[in-house]
This record gives structure tokens, sequence and C-alpha cells, in this order.
């Protein structure tokens, strides 16, 4: 096996556990397991979830919910394995650079991203789950995922260049215009903009904030609600508050709810009416399945927006809106480099 198509394995692989690391980061903190073992790395002073009499009561004077701390520890677990993996992506563009098309830029931001990630874990337990470090904890994680599924995609496009001069055949890429390009760029950063809100909404216990009607608000379509003190970083940055279930009052995050309502709606209708602009002009199949999984993509995540709200956030729901999320984001990125890397 050559080197091109290790990497392009070792990528693929790594790819499905950062999406496994997202979908177990988003259960544990959904089921409310954010703080069930209260110190970092460990677990009450253990490499894993101690039994109750082994626990320093001196030290801990949170109690030992063992399903919570299981879920956290999975959830380290698998997020070391993940960073172990990226190390080896790494050290591979390191030292088969002259070898690998994509060079060591990428790999090297990677490795950067996942150790910061692993220092927000840490301040995650350490600050009591205060949003800002939450939301830039889940950032990281989706930025992660990213930047493998855009290392996997490039590697791949290796693979097909090398297939191709084998052969003497070229699949044609469609060309694309400035506008297509600005629209798909613009796409993306609505949707990033839009899984921002989301880990805003979720870390300040925002989700059910409106009851569960909708697209009534209280009663109304666009009740009172406290922009000023929802988007606010300053309550946010105290030493020593616990912000498990949040701290702000009910405006603030009707206001926080309201705002990530109303970017799903301009999420779904921009990301819809691109597709179908795309579709017209190459055919439903024109950039393979990308398009029309693009639609179901966005069209199941409005859907699971809405249930949560309708049906007071169920666990399985809510973490499957995360999942939904994540794949949404690497479809973007994908037709983003499509159309900007085009022959």
């Amino acid at each position: 096996m050559n080197v091109e198509k290790l990497n392009f394995r070792l990528l693929g692989f790594t790819l499905l556990l950062a999406l496994v690391v997202i979908v177990l980061g988003a259960f544990t903190r959904l089921s409310d397991a954010g703080l069930g073992c209260p110190d970092w790395p460990g677990c009450y002073g253990h490499l894993t979830v101690p039994a109750e009499q082994y626990i320093d009561t001196s030290r801990f004077e949170r109690p030992l919910e063992p399903h919570k701390a299981w879920a956290e520890m999975v959830h380290r677990y698998m997020a070391g394995t993940l960073g172990l993996f990226i190390l080896a992506i790494f050290v591979l563009a390191l030292v088969w650079r002259r070898h690998l098309s994509g060079g060591v830029l990428l790999p090297t931001l990677l490795l950067g991203t996942v150790v910061f990630q692993a220092l927000l874990g840490m301040w995650t337990v350490t600050r009591l789950l205060s949003p800002v470090i939450v939301t830039a904890h889940l950032l990281g994680g989706f930025s992660t995922l990213a930047l493998v599924w855009l290392l996997w995609l490039r590697s791949r496009s290796a693979l097909v260049r090398v297939d191709e001069r084998g052969s003497g055949e070229g699949s044609p890429n469609p060309a694309f215009g400035a506008g297509v390009r600005l629209a798909a760029m613009l796409g993306l950063l609505l949707v990033i903009a839009q899984i921002v809100l989301g880990g805003w909404t979720s870390t300040n216990y925002a989700a059910v904030a409106c009851g569960v009607s909708y697209p009534l608000c209280h009663g109304e379509l666009w009740p009172a609600a406290d922009f000023s003190e929802g988007f606010s970083l300053q309550p946010h940055l105290q030493e020593g508050v616990d912000y498990e279930y949040g701290i702000l009052e009910n405006p603030a995050r009707t206001a926080i709810h309201m705002a990530h309502r109303t970017g799903a709606l301009v999420v779904f209708s921009f990301v819809v009416l691109l597709v179908l602009g795309l579709m017209r002009r190459l055919g439903v199949t024109g950039l393979g399945c990308l398009l029309p999984a693009m639609l179901v993509l966005v069209c199941t995540q409005f859907l699971l927006g809405v249930l949560n709200v309708v049906l007071a956030l169920p666990l399985g729901v809510a973490t499957a809106h995360n999942l939904v999320a994540a794949l949404l984001l690497l479809s973007l990125i994908a037709l983003n480099d499509r159309v900007f890397r085009t022959r």
C-alpha cells in the first residue's frame, strides 16, 4: 500500500472517530453529565469511575452519580483516542511530506486545534460549565471535525488524480462563476453562525425557554426578550460560579432561543434555495450525491429543531440535532471545496 492510500484510510477512520466524539460530547452535555467527574483528567482522583467508598469526600463535595460519571469518562477516553490518531496524522505528514500532496500546514493546524481543545475540556470542568468555555469547546470539536474532513477530501482528490493519470482519462468538473462561489461561501458562514448560536442556546439551557409551542413563543410570535443580557459575556466570566442549569433569567434565555430559531429559518431557506439553484443548473446528480444529501440534511435538521421544542428536548432528538448539524457543516465544506477547486 502506498503512502497516499495509507494516509487516506487513516483520515477516514479519524473522521468517523471525530463524529463519534461530537455525538458523545453532545450526549454528555445534554444529559447534564458535564460535571459527572468534578476533576480533570481523572474522575474523583481515579483514572476510571471509582466506587463511592473510594472517593475522598473531604476533597470532592459533589456526590457521585455513576451514569453521569461514566458518560463523561467515555467521552474523555474517546477524545483522547482521537487525539492520538491526530498526532499520527501529523507525524505521517511530517515524515512523508515529500510523498503526500497536502503538505503539513493543515495537519499542524489540526494538531494545534486538538491540543487547545484538550485545554478547553479541562476548563469546562474547572470553570464549572461556563457557557463561554463550553461553547468554545463545542466549536473546537466542530473545527477538529472540519479540518479532518478537509484533509480527507484533499487526500481523496490526490488519489483520483493519480488514477486518472494512470488511465489516461479525466472526469471533467463544471466551472463555477463568482456568484456560485459567493453563495456557497455565504451558506457555509451561515451554518457556522447557526452552530455558534446552537451552542450558546444549549450551554445557557435556553432550548425550552419558549415552552413547547412552535412557531409561537409564550403565545406570541415575538415575545419580550432581553437580548443585551442574553448575549452578554460578562455574567459568564465570574470565578467560582456554578453554571450548571444556567444562571440567566427567562427573558434572556428567550432572547437566545429566538435568535437561534430565527437563524434556523434563515439557514433553512438559504440552503434550500442554494441547492435548488444548483440542481437546476447541474441536474440533481450534477455533483454526485452531494446536492440531494444537503437537501435531506437541512430539512432533517429543521424538523429536529422543531421536535426539540414541541417534545421538550428529548435526549435522543437533541443528540441527533447535533449530529445532523455536523453533517450539514461537512456538506457545505464539501460544496465549497468543489466550487473553489475546479479545472
